[in-house]
């Protein structure tokens, strides 16, 4: 089939406060540096790539830079890295996204963090590379 590259949705827990539908969104991303336990541990995914790997393919994960779950614990230690309204509420980045909250990427702190979570997966599970979600949202 020619199939040279692994492409995994995200993998990272899904938010419980706002949830559509049972099963939530995995781009409802609760915690960057987690595996959903519904998918499996860092060991498991650690033997996916391996696998992939000694198959010669490449696997890349999506990554969702542009916002997380209303329960992500960063909206309650750096409120300053997501968009807020006038009246000081978080926002979505879209209107009827209404189960995730947009970040404000003017703020350097956020973007190392986003460096350093990114550089987490590439070390911890040897990922060759990530799809950005909704790229166009998030500046460059």
């Amino acid at each position: 089939m020619g199939v040279v590259i692994v492409w995994l949705m995200p993998i990272h827990p899904i938010g419980k406060v706002g949830r559509k539908g049972s099963l939530g969104s995995p781009y409802a991303v609760q915690d960057y540096f987690g595996v959903n336990p519904e998918f499996g541990t860092l060991e498991d995914l650690q033997h996916l790539v391996q696998t992939a790997h000694g198959l010669g393919l490449k696997v890349i994960l999506d990554w969702v830079a542009n916002h997380t779950s209303r329960d992500n614990a960063l909206i309650a230690q750096h409120p300053d890295w997501y968009q807020h309204d006038a009246a000081g509420e978080l926002v979505p980045p879209v209107a009827d996204w209404t189960d995730v909250v947009a970040f404000d990427y003017t703020n350097r702190d956020l973007r190392q963090y986003m460096t350093d979570a990114l550089t987490y997966w590439v070390r911890e599970a040897d990922l060759d590379g990530y799809r950005c979600d909704v790229a166009g949202l998030v500046p460059t």
